[in-house]
Formats: C-alpha cells, sequence, structure tokens
C-alpha cells in the first residue's frame, strides 16, 4: 500500500476511527458496523466504508467489521507501535496544559522535552517534563522531529528557523503567525481565535441541515 496514494482527508480521520475501535476494544466488542462507527465519529458511513477501501477488503457485508484486525491494522498504518518524542516550545499557559496532559489517550506520541525563556520555569520539571531554556535547544533537541509552537507570534518565526536548522520536519503551530518553511517540512497551524470565530460564524449563518 502507497500511503501516498491516500487522500489527506482520509489520512485526517484514520486517528478518530483508531481512537473509537480502541475504546470498543477495551469494552470486550468483537465486531462493529460502518453505521456504529459512523454514529460515533460523526463521519458518514459512504466516507467510511471508501475510507476502509483504500486499504483492501478489511470487512465482510452483513458482519461488519472485526475490532481487534482493524485496530491492529491500523496500529500499524498509524506507526502506534512507535514513540514519537515531541518537544514542545512556549511554557505559557496553553503550553503548561499540553505538558500536564500530554496526550495521555494517544500510546505512540510523547512530549518529552520542553523550552522557554523565562528563568522562573527553566529548570523545573512540568508533568513530569524537564523545561529547559531556549538558548539550549540547539544542544537539547537531540533527534527529535516534531515540535509544538506555542511561543508569542512575535517570536514564531525565529524559533522556526532555529528548528528548521536543527532538522525539525514537522511542527503543530498554535501562534497566529502564518511561519515560514523549507518544502521539505510540514506544518499544521492551529488559529483557536480563528476556529472559533468561524465556529460563531457557522452558527449565525448556517442551519444544521445545510
Amino acid at each position: 500500500m502507497d500511503q501516498n496514494k491516500i487522500p489527506q482527508a482520509t489520512a485526517k480521520r484514520l486517528p478518530l476511527y483508531y481512537r473509537f475501535l480502541n475504546n470498543l476494544n477495551q469494552q470486550g466488542k468483537n465486531r462493529v458496523s460502518s453505521k456504529e462507527l459512523s454514529e460515533a465519529v460523526k463521519v458518514d458511513s459512504a466516507t467510511i466504508r471508501r475510507d476502509f477501501s483504500y486499504f483492501g477488503a478489511l470487512g465482510k457485508k452483513g458482519y461488519g467489521y472485526n475490532v481487534e484486525y482493524l485496530l491492529g491494522f491500523f496500529r500499524s498504518t498509524l506507526d502506534q507501535n512507535e514513540i514519537t518524542e515531541v518537544a514542545l516550545i512556549g511554557v505559557g499557559n496553553l503550553g503548561t496544559a499540553f505538558l500536564n496532559y500530554n496526550f495521555m489517550k494517544n500510546n505512540n506520541i510523547r512530549i518529552t522535552i520542553a523550552f522557554d525563556a523565562d528563568t522562573e520555569k527553566v529548570g523545573k520539571d512540568i508533568g513530569g517534563i524537564p523545561v529547559h531554556h531556549i538558548d539550549e535547544l540547539d544542544e537539547k533537541l537531540n533527534d527529535i522531529k516534531v515540535a509544538i509552537l506555542t511561543v508569542p507570534a512575535a517570536e514564531a518565526d525565529i524559533i522556526t528557523n532555529k528548528l528548521v536548522e536543527k532538522g525539525i520536519s514537522g511542527i503543530l503551530n498554535f501562534t497566529p503567525a502564518r511561519i515560514t518553511v523549507p518544502k521539505h517540512i510540514r506544518v499544521h497551524h492551529i488559529d483557536l481565535a480563528v476556529e472559533l470565530q468561524a465556529l460563531v460564524y457557522f452558527l449565525k449563518h448556517y442551519s444544521l441541515d445545510n
């Protein structure tokens, strides 16, 4: 299977499927229908069947999907058997929340190190994660390839350049800044204010039936 041929929209839904299947497996459920999946992850059945079709015959008509088989398949597809270490850059209110949460529901993602310029935070452990001074980025980042950026917008470009120089491959950007990176680096922008404004706009101007 060539992962590059999987549509990005499908790829984004895979972790949703995995989370629900994992919950079902923990409850001792053996099989699930596309309708049950649809109701749980809020994706229509036709889309789920199409998503799954990219990976071959994962289910049987009239039976549905074997939970344990699907879970194993998606665990392998999403590299759930490998731990991905993540660096957090910026230990403000949002960064601190990430450290305390640390993706506990995902068993393959761990924030293992954090950086900040605040000397009151440097040297402390927050959520069990050591906080280093941002000036130590070159020395301490090591082989980590993924970073979460929660710094002030004015500092985003400077920090991003440092991350690029250190070989970071992916950045989850929570700053309002639209950072510029080379083509081989993937950036996902998450602007909470924009998302909230969009939600309010849709509530005002669109009905749920549209």
